[in-house]
């Protein structure tokens, strides 16, 4: 019997397939079969790398899935490398290229060109003279296949000597012609490694460990596809999407960093790309020239990043430390906090959800619950997910309320609430859901205030009560309400403030308050800029995907997690159906009476279908009372573990979604922090994010210049010159930030139209 060969490698070696290794050691790659070096080369040697690797797949040594496996390169440059190899064999990968002949710049064309400058003309006047572009003939003059004429000698000596007084000058003034899109597309095209993927070498010293991420180096370039988005940087930095990344998250080393995902993700957000696949239908290239970069990732490649963030399960943590960042810069906005859940609707069909009800369709539907905190004007704070729905009542009192307790700054110290028996920690605002005077009560005595609608309000007031106040709504604007207001000790648990609004139409709105300290135009204005909390939700599901998945991954809802009984939910259905069948008799049989004379016959009729609907009544009644006997006998909750086998159900992935959720609060922060600054130029304040948001998907050019360190952002001019003044005021303030792009020494200046 043969003895197997055993897969020994040398220390440190990383393992290719069974048989095959590598280890990278002082600048070198060796390869070997066991514990026997085979090859080596030099880190560098791109084209000795791919040679040896595409001999080894022709020869049947490795599969071409095991060096983008073990190298991190990309399998379309692996598999043109083997059809080189196949074709040309290993002399292939070191014949030097044969360079496009000049397409435009014929030789006859230079010939005529060159005598067009001897003739003392400009290559403005000869390059629209020959309908070609003064760029291109540039070039050719930099490159020396065209020729500028010697000046006379006064001039030549007043040039030598602005010559030898600034030497350095005349060496920074000179810049690379930017690209235009057409000929970075044709250049992403021809990329060995990939589309886009012209920086080769740092890509394969990335792949073998030898670098930790690529630097970031910005190119002159022109018309960059969703240019525009450079406009949030300052917005998004101020917003803390980089601030805290590095203490909550961490990734491998590798040619992407955690801060260019981190700003890829916002970018994608921010220019509506609805999902991670959409990014699969941008050109690679023009999006990495937004963060720096040859090209962005694949798809495959971010979901991967993604997951590794996911895994460290600092999603949360994230968030909360941004959220208290956020109440510390605008303390005025924590007075009063809005409470709504977001039910996400899920199609899928790997997990049998419970089911919802969803207001916006009116319809029971799988799905589960987010619980978001926002400020009265719809910036968010946070979300808790909740895959089991304990309802808005528990959610608040056991992990809203206490994290606000926690987090919320300027709540008065404790003396002065002693002291001063009515004052309050802050106001949580919630729409009749969370109508209970229990939960009412319990929170005056936590001092925490709560606006709500009343669930019962009985009969309408008398309309002299009512009387006109100025109301003030969170997004300024000022509106005229018909107010009146009473005391109302609310089913004898708690005193609470019972404000009304009445319309024109006569309809009366009641708003319940725990808050004794504020005047009611103050409280009225708080509970009806609520609404903008419903627009926030709208807004982010129609712009940013609020409710599309990341990953269809599932997983494990904690055993004891408490769930209602599907034996008691369906008896308690049973028991409303046969209640209302009851009902339906009983209607029936006080509604049966005689008419017309009382003759023997129709008394005798009358009575046969009295009785007749006197048994079915009884009947509808013993049915509902054993239902009632078997449902009490039923618990109405469980534990997940006690479910039935049949009933039970996993949740949808968490992490990775808590992660793009927080990133989508930064950029629609970052977004109305933009949309504020225009707005103060716009006689016409609603089309300020409208303005915003289509300054993100608008083309801009990009000139970075080492020398003054800045990045030049210019954007191109939009349809109208109001929105062009609204735009160059964006601009001024966005400037005055002084902002240096993220792992740059770069400033950003932005710009709208040519100089």
């Amino acid at each position: 019997m043969p003895q197997m060969l055993m897969p020994l490698f040398p220390d440190g070696a990383t393992q290719i397939n069974e048989l095959l290794s590598f280890v990278k050691r002082d600048g070198q790659v060796t390869y070997f079969h066991g514990v026997m070096p085979l090859f080596h080369h030099d880190a560098n040697d791109v084209a000795t790398f791919r040679m040896f690797t595409a001999q080894l797949c022709v020869n049947g040594n490795v599969q071409q899935a095991d060096i983008v496996r073990a190298f991190g390169v990309t399998s379309i440059s692996m598999k043109r490398a083997v059809q080189r190899f196949r074709t040309k064999g290993p002399a292939g990968f070191y014949a030097k290229r044969n360079p496009r002949g000049p397409a435009v710049l014929t030789t006859a064309v230079l010939d005529e060109v060159q005598r067009g400058l001897d003739a003392g003309q400009s290559t403005s006047a000869i390059a629209h003279a020959m309908q070609l572009k003064k760029n291109t003939l540039d070039k050719a003059i930099r490159a020396g296949r065209l020729h500028q004429p010697q000046p006379s000698t006064s001039d030549s000596s007043t040039a030598a000597s602005v010559a030898d007084s600034a030497p350095v000058a005349a060496c920074v003034t000179e810049v690379s012609t930017p690209s235009s899109k057409s000929e970075r597309s044709s250049a992403d095209s021809q990329a060995d490694m990939g589309m886009g993927a012209t920086n080769t070498l740092d890509r394969v010293a990335a792949s073998l460990g030898l670098l930790p991420q690529v630097p970031i180096r910005f190119e002159p370039s022109l018309d960059v596809s969703n240019g525009g988005v450079l406009l949030a940087v300052p917005a998004l930095l101020a917003c803390g999407l980089l601030r805290h990344t590095e203490q909550h998250f961490q990734l491998p080393p590798g040619y992407y960093g955690l801060r260019s995902i981190f700003l890829l993700l916002a970018f994608m957000a921010l220019g509506r790309l609805k999902s991670l696949e959409q990014l699969r239908y941008c050109a690679p290239g023009e999006w990495g020239k937004l963060l720096g970069l040859d090209r962005v990732p694949e798809v495959r490649t971010l979901r991967t990043k993604i997951a590794h963030l996911a895994k460290q399960e600092h999603a949360t943590a994230w968030n909360a430390t941004l959220s208290q960042d956020w109440m510390q810069q605008l303390p005025e906005q924590t007075a009063a906090f809005c409470v709504d859940g977001h039910v996400r609707v899920y199609h899928g069909a790997q997990t049998p959800l419970p089911r919802h009800y969803v207001a916006r369709q009116k319809l029971c539907l799988r799905a589960t619950t987010d619980y978001w905190v926002n400020a009265l004007d719809g910036r968010p704070f946070f979300l808790i997910n909740q895959a089991v729905d304990p309802g808005l009542l528990q959610v608040l009192e056991e992990q809203i309320i206490p994290r606000l307790k926690q987090d919320a700054p300027h709540q008065p110290a404790g003396q002065v609430l002693q002291q001063q028996p009515y004052q309050h920690r802050f106001t949580v605002i919630f729409d009749r859901e969370g109508y209970s005077p229990d939960f009412l009560r319990r929170m005056k005595e936590q001092r925490i205030a709560c606006l709500t609608y009343h669930k019962h309000p009985g009969a309408d007031w008398a309309e002299p009560e009512f009387s006109t106040c100025a109301v003030a709504l969170a997004s300024g604007q000022t509106l005229q309400m018909e107010l009146a207001e009473r005391g109302v000790f609310l089913s004898q648990q708690v005193w609470v403030r019972e404000i009304r609004k009445q319309n024109p139409s006569g309809h009366q709105t009641s708003i319940l308050a725990t808050d004794y300290v504020s005047e009611s135009p103050l409280l009225a204005g708080a509970m009806f800029s609520r609404w903008s909390q419903e627009n926030f939700f709208r807004y982010m599901r129609q712009h940013y995907a609020l409710d599309r998945l990341v990953d269809y991954s599932l997983e494990e809802i904690p055993a004891t997690t408490r769930v209602v009984n599907p034996a008691y939910r369906r008896l308690d259905g049973a028991v409303r159906k046969q209640v209302a069948l009851l009902s339906r008799k009983q209607a029936e049989f006080g509604a049966l009476t005689m008419e017309g004379e009382l003759d023997g016959p129709k008394v005798q009729q009358y009575e046969g279908k009295k009785a007749a609907l006197f048994e079915e009544v009884q009947r509808f009644q013993a049915e509902v009372e054993s239902l009632k006997v078997q449902r009490k006998a039923e618990p109405r909750h469980i534990l997940v573990s006690e479910l039935p086998e049949e009933a039970r159900f996993q949740r949808l992935s968490v992490e990775s979604k808590h992660i793009l959720d927080t990133i989508k609060m930064i950029c629609y922060r970052a977004e109305t922090t933009l949309v504020q600054m225009v707005r103060e130029c716009m006689s016409r304040a609603d089309d300020a994010r409208q303005l915003v948001s289509s300054l993100f998907q608008t083309e801009a050019d990009l000139h970075p210049d080492e020398s003054s360190g800045t990045l030049t952002v210019r954007l191109h001019h939009s349809a109208n010159r109001i929105h062009d003044q609204a735009i160059r005021h964006l601009c001024e303030e966005l400037n005055a930030t002084e902002t240096t792009y993220p792992e740059t020494n770069l400033r950003l200046v932005y710009e709208l139209g040519a100089e």
